[in-house]
């Protein structure tokens, strides 16, 4: 055989830097698109805010200077991220078997309304740190429940879970504000319905040496272990298997409807887990404060981190900022408090419609 023949037929061979360098242009695009997406929405924001005779420039200012630009503002961001990091969890652990939730909103809620619930009877009776770990269990195990019923009904009746989670979130809310307006109305607090308030020593304090509370370091936990846990064990690959194909998995034996209902239920958690701190921490009592709109929040931050729980709480922190300065920009600019939510708004629509530049651009394709 001559010496070009040889050559032909020899397998070709793939060098460690080329694999490397493939590798890295196919992450690169789940960076690069959605950073992309963030700039474009700010820059049509900023058409809006000159339209209506407002600077951009003093506005980017702002939102810096009341989220991140002091140690005050810094803290009240993080404070208002944690709520986001764990309804962000309760998007993205369904989004990894293939799942589109959108119902934290309802479990953050009831998941709030029985924690201060079970804390009524236990007030004054029971052990400071007894009642607290009893109301964030009645509300995981609560929030739990809500979105377990919309993984049952899709595994079970093929209900879509997005549609049935939607409508759990209006019943969840109506649900509290009977008992709330109702049964365990407050009588001492005509002006806002309210449960009883569990009292100063029954909250849940700050982090020593800061004005946050603890639900920000329990979400940082929680992103860790559940990234281990749907990433690095049998269970997570058997969710993986199962997003990516229904019908492959139940070729292969897998317990497709336990998954589901299992990851509709640990979403579910996150998101009561929320509501407990809303309540132990922030609240102090269950009323319509707990329906502030974190859930829907809480779904822009998981499509923004690519359902990635270790991405999540930085893009939480990002939109907590945002938050925590739109008092801030409704003082300064004049401007109502809905303005920080038509940027939110535009954001997930940018966002979503930069789903479609995936896999178009050259320059993320592997090279031969």
């Amino acid at each position: 055989m001559s010496d070009v023949n040889l050559a032909q037929s020899a397998p070709r061979v793939i060098a460690p830097t080329a694999i490397g360098s493939s590798r890295w242009r196919s992450d690169a695009e789940y960076v690069v698109i959605p950073l992309l997406a963030i700039v474009a929405a700010f820059l049509l924001f900023a058409v809006f805010l000159l339209g209506v005779g407002k600077s951009p420039v003093e506005f980017v200012q702002l939102v810096w200077r009341g989220g991140f630009g002091t140690t005050f503002s810094l803290q009240n961001t993080l404070q208002r991220s944690s709520p986001l990091i764990l309804t962000a969890l309760a998007v993205a652990i369904p989004a990894r078997i293939g799942l589109i939730m959108i119902g934290g909103e309802g479990a953050l809620v009831l998941g709030g309304f029985v924690a201060a619930a079970v804390a009524i009877p236990l007030v004054g009776v029971a052990p400071p740190m007894p009642t607290l770990i009893a109301m964030a269990l009645a509300g995981m195990l609560t929030g739990g429940f809500w979105m377990g019923i919309c993984g049952f009904l899709r595994c079970a009746r093929g209900v879509n879970e997005t549609i049935s989670s939607l409508l759990l979130t209006y019943i969840g809310v109506a649900i509290m504000n009977f008992f709330v307006e109702g049964p365990l109305r407050d009588l001492s607090n005509p002006n806002k319905p309210s449960t009883m308030p569990i009292g100063s020593a029954y909250m849940v304090g700050p982090i020593p040496g800061t004005s946050v509370h603890w639900g920000f370091l329990f979400g940082l936990v929680l992103c860790f272990l559940l990234y281990l846990l749907m990433s690095r064990t049998t269970f997570g690959f058997a969710a993986r298997v199962t997003g990516g194909n229904f019908r492959a998995a139940l070729a292969q034996g897998l317990p497709v409807g336990k998954l589901i209902v299992a990851c509709s239920a640990i979403a579910g958690a996150c998101a009561g887990l929320a509501g407990f701190f809303e309540v132990a921490a922030i609240q102090g009592r269950a009323n319509a404060s707990l329906a502030a709109g974190y859930g829907f929040t809480g779904i822009l931050v998981a499509f923004l981190a690519r359902h990635n729980p270790l991405v999540i709480p930085p893009v939480a922190i990002m939109f907590g900022g945002i938050v925590a300065a739109g008092g801030l920009v409704q003082r300064r600019m004049g401007l109502p408090d809905a303005t920080v939510q038509v940027l939110e708004g535009l954001i997930f629509v940018v966002l979503l419609t930069s789903e479609t530049l995936y896999g178009r651009f050259s320059i993320f394709k592997p090279r031969a």
